[in-house]
């Protein structure tokens, strides 16, 4: 059994409920890795605005991986690395989503735009590009039209959704940054998800897991199938590997 040194947790579908919510048991289990000197990190698709709410309360003491591994923080909100998406790309993206109809959201490093877009891309930084659809022939085709162009990091969050990253960004390298920060291996890392922005670190990780409620390429990438968000999945991962 690898010496778990570091937890990295996805947020939806993982650490949260579908009520956006940590359980009293993840809570506590969280807790008592804490004390035991465990790191424990939030790997997220989420920008920081979104993700150090959850981060606080917490106490987490670490570092914040956030927008699928497209910047690292400290708990402190320093930033110490970045990785940014062209605008022109950006633009380009949301010009052939508008002509597919999906729904649309764009992560800034100042905000995050849902269903609109900015009047210049080019005044803002931007970290990833987000689409929806419920109709698995439009995605893809959306798919289809973002392999023509470069330099691009293709994954998701929900099998419904096609989130995009610069080439080369993910959750499992930014993790290697973070282990590289606090001296420790891969091989330390229990990383818990459920979607293909996981399946990296889940695979990279000493133990990686798989939520009850993951993707099923994800449960087949996994060293172990724990119990969905709804029911202390997470909690029950960190109590059998790392407690």
């Amino acid at each position: 059994m690898p010496d778990i040194k570091l937890i990295a947790l996805d947020m939806d579908g993982t650490l949260l409920t579908h009520e956006q919510e940590v359980t009293d048991p993840v809570k506590q289990a969280i807790q008592k890795a804490l004390e035991k000197d465990i790191h424990v990190v939030l790997s997220t698709g989420r920008g920081l605005t979104t993700c150090y709410p959850y981060a606080e309360p917490l106490k987490l003491q670490s570092y914040l991986i956030t927008a699928n591994g497209g910047q690292v923080w400290t708990v402190e909100k320093e930033l110490l690395q970045q990785h940014l998406l062209e605008s022109k790309k950006i633009e380009k993206m949301w010009e052939i989503g508008e002509s597919l109809n999906l729904d649309m959201w764009m992560l800034s490093t100042e905000r995050v735009f849902r269903a609109e877009r900015p009047d210049n891309f080019h005044d803002y930084e931007w970290l990833k590009f987000g689409c929806n659809s419920f109709d698995e022939a439009t995605l893809d085709k959306m798919v289809k039209e973002l392999s023509f162009m470069d330099g691009l990091e293709m994954t998701n969050s929900l099998p419904t959704n096609i989130e995009v990253n610069p080439q080369g960004v993910s959750k499992a390298n930014a993790l290697q940054f973070v282990c590289g920060e606090i001296g420790i291996e891969m091989g330390n890392v229990l990383a818990v998800g459920d979607s293909l922005n996981d399946i990296k670190m889940i695979q990279e990780a000493g133990i990686g897991v798989a939520m009850g409620n993951a993707q099923e390429a994800i449960k087949k990438a996994a060293d172990f199938v724990t119990d969905t968000n709804e029911n202390d999945g997470v909690a029950k991962a960190i109590e059998k590997f790392a407690l």
